[in-house]
């Protein structure tokens, strides 16, 4: 018998065969490995570099190398491999993401003069100048990244500074974002600290905001008014193959926490960055006088228009860590680096007319119809003229050549006319007598600058009210745009804010937006979008009074005054029955708010509209909360807040409201009839004057125990 017969060899074999196995298993894996380490060395150079070494064509061949692997074995498939940039739907709402650290505003200086102040203060500080790193301000959306073991794990919004959105899903979609940390970067980390958190900028590039904008105007839908929003909405989409074809860019230049890095100034990070593969802007110097950062300010004014991206400003920081944090933060920002803000940049363009805009309160307000011109970045053919008055001041007439800049780059404003360049047949403006809306007469009240339409059947100011109803102030019905409602109305289908719980999801999937696709077939909203609105406006069924009379749109009537009308009266049914005098006598109504919610509540129109919302199913009452039912203790007493309640971390009107749970009166001004003045850090002419008239100062600690007791310190009982 020989070796064969006997079977001796079979475990033999079988081995040999499972050893082949994993041995090509292994060498696919490495391939795979190596694939993607030469993508992510390519994608850094071509995105954060601006340095390619190979040509697309040879990119694209190793990108689908990658792919058909990885499609064989989806068991080698991991997280951070460049093909999964790419993500799908991301949900109903993006979850809160908490920060490891504050993410702080910055102070502004709004000329040299100002940015001089503050490096004085840097001087007293240290007795001398030290070094300050100026950066580009880059005008974007704020962005938080979290690494742990090396491996992009979260992506978050900046949000409120303290809880942002996360939106990792959308963040791997762009390209010049490291899934995983260079080699170069990652070995140089603390040994123990396995996650970090780095800040930046996700910014939409100049010639992709324009392509977006090319595309929109193609297909009729709407354009974005500047590069900003339009990457601070990609960021946000709900399906991050949008964000994906949008374009972004980054540019990261902070960090939560340095204790894991091996930097000790903001240049040294900045250099540290580059080598762990971050895309680092390159327009950054470190300056030892005040004459190198004017001389990078000035620039950066004058080098503006030709970047490829859009910067408001100029920041400038100390460099050193260690100074850093001798310096410390206020109550909103850091107080060792400063926002240098650009001159508003002021443009010349033709005034073709001035039409007039009917607000949700029936306010008429002259718009100026300008010969479209590009101002801080973006196209300006409108800018309001706020009211007659001003038109007149400004002495501004159609077909004037007219100066028009962006007030804060944001809001269009025409400052004034060019008087030489006023052609012969420059016109007046005037206003009309009669609503351009609907033909009823426009009527200005004694002591009043603006002019109304008091028609409360208006179409234009029904329109402004559903958009107002809608709006994240009042019932946050998210999702329901101006365009959605302009067709709801055009269509008959509604005319005042009852209607919008009349809709059904197959009513509004089938609603036409007015446009065709390229089959000239007309479009409709869909019931993907039909869905999401149904449940939004059930949800806002629940708000309460308080935004329902906010939504209502009564003439005075904001968040804070919602508020104490629902504090005193927490139904519609007791609210209607007061009487113009009791509700005069609401801490902060008075009697011109008080006459304005009583005539609302008595005019039959506005009774049927909140008649029909109660019998919809909206919530006419108001939560108490438990901190509304706190006993009184505080009655009686008012309190003067002043300085930065570093401490407690709440702002002044924070501590205002735990102060007003306990039924004490809050004031903004120091006086005899002042019972307590609070004073926190840098606590400014208030702490002095109460000093001069004897008023109690109490510091932060007492504050939170009076908080936390609902007592005064017992000194003081």
């Amino acid at each position: 018998m020989t070796f064969e017969q006997s079977g001796l060899f079979d475990d033999f074999e079988e081995e040999e065969t499972v050893v082949s196995e994993q041995d090509a298993l292994a060498k696919i894996s490495a391939r795979i490995d190596q694939l993607r380490r030469e993508i992510e060395h390519h994608t850094y150079l071509y995105y954060a570099q601006d340095a390619p070494e190979i040509s697309d064509a040879a990119f694209d061949s190793l990108m689908r190398e990658l792919r058909e692997l990885e499609a064989e074995h989806p068991e080698f498939i991991d997280p951070s491999s460049p093909t999964q940039r790419v993500g799908g739907y991301v949900g109903e709402q993006f979850a809160p993401v908490k920060h490891m650290a504050r993410m702080y505003s910055l102070d502004n200086a709004m000329d040299f003069d100002e940015l001089d102040a503050w490096i004085a203060r840097i001087v007293d500080a240290f007795g001398s100048l030290v070094p300050l790193v100026c950066e580009l301000k880059i005008d974007g959306s704020s962005i938080s990244l979290t690494y742990q073991d090396g491996m992009l794990i979260r992506a978050a919004t900046r949000g409120d500074g303290v809880t942002g959105e996360d939106v990792t899903a959308n963040m791997r979609t762009v390209k010049d974002v490291p899934l995983r940390l260079r080699e170069e970067g990652l070995s140089e980390l603390s040994d123990g600290i396995d996650t970090i958190e780095l800040r930046g900028e996700v910014y939409m590039p100049k010639s992709s905001f324009n392509a977006l904008n090319a595309a929109a105007i193609e297909n009729g839908k709407q354009v974005f008014a500047n590069p900003r929003n339009a990457a601070a909405g990609s960021l946000r989409q709900k399906d991050a193959r949008i964000t994906q074809g949008r374009d972004l860019s980054t540019f990261i230049y902070s960090t939560a926490d340095d204790r894991a890095l091996p930097v000790t100034s903001q240049w040294e990070l900045l250099k540290w960055l580059g080598r762990a593969g971050f895309h680092v802007n390159p327009d950054v110097v470190r300056c030892t006088t005040k004459e190198e950062v004017h001389a990078f300010c000035k620039r950066a004014i004058e080098r503006r228009d030709d970047l490829p991206y859009d910067i408001d400003g100029v920041v400038v920081k100390v460099d050193s860590f260690a100074q850093q944090d001798a310096l410390g933060f206020t109550s909103r920002a850091p107080r060792w680096a400063i926002a240098f803000k650009f001159p508003p940049e002021e443009k010349t363009t033709l005034l073709r007319d001035i039409t007039v805009q009917v607000g949700r309160t029936g306010v008429l307000t002259p718009v100026a119809e300008l010969e479209p011109v590009t101002v801080a970045g973006s196209v300006v053919s409108r800018a309001t003229l706020h009211n007659l008055d001003e038109v007149h001041r400004k002495d501004v007439r159609i077909g004037d050549t007219v100066i028009v800049r962006k007030a804060g780059d944001v809001i269009p404003e025409v400052l004034g006319a060019v008087a030489s360049l006023r052609p012969p047949e420059a016109r007046v403006w005037t206003m009309p007598k009669l609503c351009p809306s609907c033909n009823n007469p426009v009527i200005r009240e004694e002591g009043e600058v603006a002019h109304r339409c008091i028609n409360i059947e208006c179409p234009a100011q029904a329109q402004e009210r559903l958009i107002f109803w809608a709006s994240r102030v009042a019932m946050d019905i998210d999702g329901m745009g101006e365009e959605i409602i302009g067709r709801l109305i055009e269509t008959g289908r509604m005319s005042d804010v009852a209607d919008y719980y009349t809709l059904d999801e197959v009513e509004l999937s089938l609603l036409d937006m007015g446009r065709v696709n390229k089959e000239g077939n007309p479009i409709r909203l869909g019931s993907v979008v039909a869905a999401k609105l149904i449940s939004a406006i059930e949800e806002s069924k629940s708000r309460g009074l308080t935004r329902v009379l906010v939504g209502l749109g009564i003439r005075h009537i904001g968040k804070t005054t919602a508020e104490a009308l629902t504090k005193a009266y927490p139904s519609i049914d007791s609210l209607m029955t007061a009487s113009e005098e009791s509700l005069a006598s609401i801490e902060g109504i008075g009697p011109i708010i008080a006459h304005s919610v009583y005539v609302f509540l008595r005019t039959p129109g506005n009774l049927d509209v909140i008649e029909r919302l109660e019998r919809f199913g909206v919530v006419m009452t108001e939560h108490v909360s438990l901190e509304d039912q706190l006993p009184q203790t505080l009655e009686g007493f008012t309190f003067v807040l002043t300085g930065s309640l570093t401490t407690s971390g709440m702002t002044r009107t924070e501590a205002g409201d735990k102060l007003k749970a306990y039924g004490a009166k809050v004031s903004g001004s120091v006086s005899k009839k002042t019972s307590f003045v609070i004073a926190g850090e840098e606590a400014g002419s208030k702490l002095d004057k109460a000093i001069a008239l004897g008023v109690p100062v109490l510091g932060e600690a007492e504050f939170l125990e009076i908080i936390e007791t609902g007592l005064l310190p017992e000194s003081y009982r």
